[in-house]
């Protein structure tokens, strides 16, 4: 543990991966700069307690999971009444944009922020099991188990919606 972790400097030198790992997941520079910020925030708020030996993954973690906070909690979805939201989802087509959305916030709504961030690392950043393992701190079979899992609640979820 470092008890003088500089974060100014970690600000300076990290603040445009974390920036750029924000809008990535969220697509909306505002709320990523909203979550950019939220991360240095709790950097200084932790910095007594977090390890400073890799900063790019600690931070690039952080990141990862203060975006997933937010667009579990709704932080980044729009405020529309409930008569807009019916209307939208009564006019989307069946597979589109919208429809996916929902069935992504029912699926992940049930599982555990680790398993979240497990299916970015890999489906969206395109890590590997043995990466996204190391980023966890889970072992490659576990990592392989939570995906396994989640591709199969997807699955049952949309044979209940085909039938």
């Amino acid at each position: 543990m470092n008890d003088a972790l500089d974060v100014e400097a970690l600000c300076h030198r990290y603040g445009p991966m974390v920036l750029r790992r924000c809008r990535r997941l969220l697509r909306d520079d505002d709320e990523a700069l909203d979550a950019c910020q939220d991360v240095f925030v709790r950097l200084l708020e932790r910095r007594d307690r977090l390890n400073d030996r890799y900063p790019s993954s600690l931070l690039y973690r952080m990141a990862t999971n203060v975006c997933l906070n937010r667009i579990r909690d709704g932080g980044r979805r729009p405020a529309i009444h409930d008569e807009e939201r019916l209307a939208a989802i009564a006019t989307a087509e069946p597979d589109g944009a919208l429809d996916a959305r929902l069935l992504l916030d029912r699926l992940f709504g049930r599982e555990p922020v680790t398993t979240r961030t497990i299916a970015v690392l890999h489906y969206v950043d395109g890590l590997t099991y043995e990466e996204v393992a190391r980023e966890t701190h889970l072992s490659v079979s576990g990592v392989r188990k939570r995906l396994r899992r989640l591709r199969q609640r997807m699955k049952e979820m949309l044979d209940d919606r085909r039938a």
